[in-house]
């Protein structure tokens, strides 16, 4: 075998070297690939390894968040004197060396979340001592466990918001967040803390306090004073305790929502509380059981164990419930409890209140009174209960005088007392839905059952009766409302009357749902509704479009689950087509054969049909998607659609043409006898 000539393989190999390092330099993270916004440098993303060595000496701000850097070493920062925000979120950080950042003695802001750092911690919180400027510090997923945060936190003490969220911290004490004098707030959330012991008594300034989704199961002597915000959600906490005193405290908000509270939290005396979270717990109170057993000196004892030292406190629940005040309270939120009833005098501690949620519980029953001191209530919300009585204490004042929004939904209301929308004179928002109510006045019986009346309530502008088991709504129910929103729907003999209840509607209406009531009537009129903007038909027996839609000019219309097998050949083209936005058409058997409204849908502009997808048509027994049929089936299609005056032209041609041939022939073969016969009897003569 020969060997190569010298030039061809020096040119080779000169080749080989271009070509691999225009491939390194395609490959190559680019430091020139970093966007640049005045002084702030976004490297996000860019397969770097480590802080590229070529940016601006001004920046401020650097984004290094998506990369592959490893360890931040002593000269990485040396170039960049000025920066007072580091971003290393998403690396694979497990070391930063302890001179790496002595060139950036201004640096406030150091996120370095989700990395490795429980390899190398000490070298690293070495590294972090060096920050005299640092305020925010986020180590949230590094998988640290609580000494490692105790080290690497040690000598921070400028820090003022630190966060070690979703870490493996299992119990906080006092050794931990030691030197942390000027901490405003702490994020701990997402940890496996099942208890702590005198953690936070050396953070005088701690303002914002957050252990939800943790294993905490009780807490005790709270005496945080300062603490504005307490987020425990989350956990499996079964008393909540506050320290005997009469300090004022300076708590705003306490979450302790999806939890296991047995009772209503021992709250400070005094307290600037105005949102209370109690969602998702297994509350009750106990004041009196169901069957009507008062237990009002009900006394609780606590046996509190700290160190070798054991404590016997006895509590009565409604004497400390009492104490508390509640007076600045706006949002109580007790929804999924085992509520069954409220202690007397529970709610006029809360003179402030203004959204009171009792949703998902058991009551059977609820008073309202015009004493009631809810005269800042805007939302009310009772649904999903078993109340059988909504009870109002008739008197001249007005009762919740200031409620917009009233949910009563999913109870086994079968009336209201009478006149208590007319005390109500702000009265935005009701829902009654899933209640087995009728509205007033009945048609056609002198003596109407228990029903609601809404006549006259001029504030009232969204109202849902969906699943209420409606039988007709004659006698103009809405007659003096303004309402915007009505849900009728799930109602199978809603509509079974006539249609004089729109009447009083016609001004004001722009939503309507009239979804599963049985609607298969095209002759039902809609013209009036010149404010409808928004109109649900699913779920119905419609086999025709409404022709009195045509000339409304709605935004969305919803005709999923129908009879339909077209649309008008012109829809796009009405007023309708032209302001419609929404449209939802599937599950309706169209025929394939007549899609040129579907065309001329698919062409309008501004017209989106959610459900496009889901729109099928029928040939014969299959199911075809409309934007793609099959040619064999346009070819029968085009035979079906075909002009029938052709088609009988068609036919009937060949015919004709065999009469005519017919009668040509027997022409011929009898054109001697008929021409003889002629003769014969018109006495001509003729020769041959």
């Amino acid at each position: 075998m020969e060997a190569p000539l010298p030039g061809l393989s020096l040119l080779l190999l000169l080749l080989a070297v271009g070509w691999g390092s225009r491939m390194d330099a395609a490959w190559a993270p680019s430091p020139g690939s970093c966007e640049l916004v005045q002084s702030i440098m976004d490297c996000t993303g860019r397969w770097l390894n480590s802080i590229p060595g070529n940016l601006r000496g001004d920046t401020e701000e650097l984004f290094l968040d998506d990369n592959t850097i490893q360890v931040l070493g002593n000269a990485s920062l040396l170039l960049y004197p000025q920066l007072w925000l580091l971003s290393l979120t998403r690396n694979r950080l497990e070391l930063i060396e302890p001179g790496a950042l002595l060139s950036s003695q201004g640096l406030q802001v150091l996120s370095l979340t989700d990395n490795l750092l429980f390899t190398n911690y000490s070298l690293t919180a070495a590294a972090l001592s060096t920050l005299p400027a640092l305020r925010t510090l986020d180590l949230a997923g590094n998988q640290l466990t609580e000494d490692m945060v105790s080290v690497l936190v040690s000598n921070l003490s400028s820090l003022e918001s630190l966060s070690v969220a979703r870490n493996i911290i299992m119990r906080l004490d006092s050794s931990i967040f030691t030197n942390l004098t000027q901490l405003l707030e702490l994020n701990l959330e997402k940890n496996y803390i099942f208890e702590i012991d005198n953690a936070f008594e050396g953070l005088q300034r701690l303002q914002k306090l957050n252990i939800a989704y943790n294993y905490l199961p009780c807490l005790v002597g709270f005496g945080l004073t300062q603490l504005r915000v307490l987020n425990i959600s989350n956990n499996i906490i079964e008393w909540f305790l506050t320290l005997e005193s009469d300090d004022l405290f300076e708590l705003e908000v306490l979450d302790l929502s999806h939890n296991r509270l047995l009772f209503f939290p021992v709250l400070p005396r005094q307290s600037k509380l105005h949102s209370l979270l109690l969602q998702d717990n297994r509350m009750s109170f106990y004041q009196r059981l169901p069957n009507g057993t008062s237990l009002a000196n009900v006394t609780v004892q606590f046996l509190i164990i700290d160190g070798n030292s054991t404590n016997i406190t006895t509590v009565r629940l409604w004497d400390d419930l009492c104490h508390s005040n509640l007076s600045s309270l706006h949002l109580l939120d007790m929804s999924q409890n085992q509520v069954w009833g409220l202690p007397d005098d529970f709610l006029a501690q809360m003179p402030s209140l203004t959204h009171l949620k009792l949703n998902q519980n058991c009551m059977e029953a609820f008073h309202l009174s015009e004493e009631d001191p809810l005269a800042m209530l805007t939302e009310l919300d009772l649904s999903q209960n078993q109340l059988v009585e909504l009870g109002v204490k008739v008197g001249t004042g007005d009762i919740l005088p200031n409620l917009q929004l009233f949910n009563l939904s999913t109870n086994r209301l079968q009336a209201l007392p009478p006149g208590i929308f007319t005390r109500t004179r702000k009265i935005t928002t009701l829902d009654l839905s899933r209640n087995r109510v009728a509205l007033c006045p009945q048609p056609g019986e002198a003596e109407s059952p228990p029903c609601v009346d809404i006549r006259g309530v001029e504030t009232l502008t969204h109202l849902s009766l969906a699943g209420c088991g409606l039988q007709g709504l004659g006698g103009r129910p809405f007659q003096g409302t303004s309402l915007m929103h009505l849900d009728l729907s799930d109602n199978r003999q809603a509509l079974s009357g006539d249609w004089a209840w729109l009447q009083d509607l016609v001004l004001t209406l722009q939503v309507l749902s009239l979804r599963n009531t049985s609607l298969s009537s095209t002759t039902m009129d809609f013209s009036a509704l010149n404010n409808l903007v928004c109109l649900d038909l699913s779920g119905n027996s419609l086999a025709a479009f409404p022709s009195s839609l045509g000339t409304l000019r709605l935004r969305s219309l919803d005709l999923r689950d129908n009879c339909l097998p077209a649309l008008p050949p012109d829809v796009a083209q009405v007023p309708l087509g032209r302001s419609l936005r929404e449209l939802y058409l599937s599950r309706n058997p169209y025929n394939c054969c007549t899609l040129g409204w579907w065309d001329a849908l698919q062409q309008a502009e501004g017209l989106h049909v959610p459900d496009g997808r889901e729109v099928t048509c029928s040939h014969g027994s299959r199911a075809l998607s409309p934007g793609a049929l099959p040619e064999p089936v346009l070819q029968s299609c085009r035979w079906q659609t075909a002009d029938l005056a052709l088609l009988y032209l068609v036919l009937a041609l060949p015919t004709c043409l065999t009469l005519l041939v017919a009668f040509v022939v027997i022409f011929l073969m009898l054109k001697e006898k008929l021409l003889k016969m002629v003769k014969t009897r018109c006495g001509v003569s003729s020769p041959y």
